[in-house]
């Protein structure tokens, strides 16, 4: 990188502002996802007008800009694929107006989820979009990616929480879409760019929906002896009409290594649990406790377990929260994937996967959003094995086809990133991908902002990584 760059950056932000060094570059080069590739430097806006300045600065020396959240990403959407400079929003954390009337909030996009949460409980409120790593990830992350979480089956995504959006264009000038009504007049430009993974605009403030804290919460584990009437259980739950506020499940391997974990009291013995939250009046969430047991028992579930308090539910949850930390203490690397498909098509999906694992010989354990078809496969394997990498990323694409041919998509809530650009045309047609490209152009003309992302590269642009619709075509494993 121009030496003159790096300058004019520590002008402007301070020499603790920005990060040059090799080594200081190396937190910066991964996400959560498997890819990896350096920036040329990292800054640290504290401002919007910061923002601005960098990304004139950039437009000046001609070089990528990607933005960053906290790194939680698991498609590769942070990962400055061509270098240049990573714009980290970790310094932009602050809640500037929180409206309990209105129930809503402004906050910059390094506010992390859970502190906003937080801030709001003891008026009786709370932000419903809870990823799993709502801990440390951003708003502004969530924001990129369309984040969702176990609460999405009841909720929605990220979009149905976010009512308007600050945003830094690519030449530098700053907007502003949406507004703090429910509903805008004109195009629904702030649904635009939410989900845009960091390729339309640079996010600098963020206008958020509020939600109520329920009356009443309960939480329902139901074991089972077999996959099937657990996905069976699902299906049956959702076509009487019936809507809990979150369904999760684990597999009996995953539990398993869960339970090894956090000891939050899942059966070792079961092939599948699980996890069932209702919410509402207290009336209500009693009655719908109470459905939602029957139709598990009429499922063959052997147990249905009620949470008795706080403790306990947290317990619970801190067991699926935590499973993708309890299957690092098992593998030295484990990739975790993202599709959806049908519910009522959970069943036959759950054994191809296992017949993939069996086929390139890699432990797959699943963990997932089993009320909205959101599947989270685990794979496991070995990084520092240049096979084992292949033979992993093959196998997630052979699943993520799979999902496709069910009628499903390549993405729930993780974004595409970099991670399956190269698969979008397993869903669109080239037609649909130049519209796509053509919307792009109208934020970003020049491809400046997060290059290389979501849509797939041009010929020429080479590739980082196994080329999946080479191997799919193929047939071999």
């Amino acid at each position: 990188m121009d030496a003159k760059l790096v300058r004019g950056l520590e002008q402007l932000l301070g020499s603790a502002g920005v990060l040059a060094g090799a080594n200081d570059l190396l937190l910066y080069e991964y996400d959560g996802s498997i890819d990896e590739a350096r920036p040329d430097c990292v800054v640290f806006p504290r401002s919007t007008q910061d923002v601005v300045e960098i990304v004139r600065l950039a437009n000046r020396y001609d070089v990528p800009i990607v933005g960053r959240g906290a790194g939680t990403g698991l498609s590769g959407g942070a990962i400055a694929r061509r270098g240049g400079i990573v714009i980290a929003f970790s310094r932009m954390k602050r809640i500037l107006e929180i409206d309990t009337v209105n129930q809503r909030a402004v906050v910059e996009p390094g506010v992390v989820n859970s502190d906003l949460t937080r801030a709001v409980e003891k008026d009786g409120l709370y932000f419903a979009p809870d990823p799993s790593s709502q801990k440390a990830c951003t708003i502004g992350g969530n924001v990129s990616e369309n984040s969702g979480g176990p609460h999405t089956l009841a909720y929605g995504v990220t979009s149905s929480h976010v009512t308007a959006l600050q945003l830094v264009l690519p030449d530098a000038r700053v907007v502003r879409v949406g507004s703090r009504a429910i509903e805008t007049p004109g195009y629904d430009l702030t649904g635009l760019v939410i989900g845009s993974e960091g390729t339309f605009a640079l996010v600098t403030e963020i206008t958020v929906k509020l939600s109520r804290l329920p009356e009443k919460v309960g939480t329902l584990l139901a074991v089972f002896d077999t996959v099937e009437d657990a996905t069976d259980t699902v299906a049956d739950i959702t076509s009487r009409g019936i809507t809990p506020a979150a369904c999760e499940m684990l597999d009996a391997w995953t539990l398993r290594a869960v339970e090894a974990f956090v000891h939050a009291g899942f059966p070792l013995d079961s092939a599948a649990v699980l996890l069932i939250e209702v919410e509402g009046v207290q009336e209500a969430a009693e009655a719908q406790s109470a459905e939602i047991a029957e139709v598990c028992r009429l499922h063959n579930a052997r147990e249905v377990r009620r949470a008795a308090d706080g403790p306990e539910r947290e317990l619970l949850w801190k067991g699926r929260k935590n499973a993708f930390g309890a299957v690092g203490r098992l593998s030295p690397s484990y990739y975790v994937m993202d599709g959806v498909i049908p519910r009522t098509k959970l069943t036959v999906t759950l054994r191809y996967i296992e017949d993939v694992g069996k086929r390139y010989s890699l432990q797959i354990g699943n963990v997932f959003h089993a009320g909205d078809g959101n599947l989270h496969p685990l794979i496991l394997f070995d990084q520092r094995d240049p096979a084992q990498l292949d033979r992993a990323i093959a196998a997630a694409g052979e699943i993520m086809k799979f999902c496709v041919d069910m009628g499903g998509a390549l993405t729930g809530e993780h974004g595409v990133g970099m991670e399956k650009s190269q698969l979008m045309p397993l869903m669109f047609s080239e037609a649909d991908l130049d519209l796509m490209r053509q919307v792009r152009a109208v934020f970003n003309p020049e491809g400046r902002l997060n290059p290389d992302k979501v849509l797939p590269l041009v010929k020429g642009c080479g590739e980082t990584r196994v080329n999946v619709l080479a191997v799919l075509s193929s047939g071999r494993p």
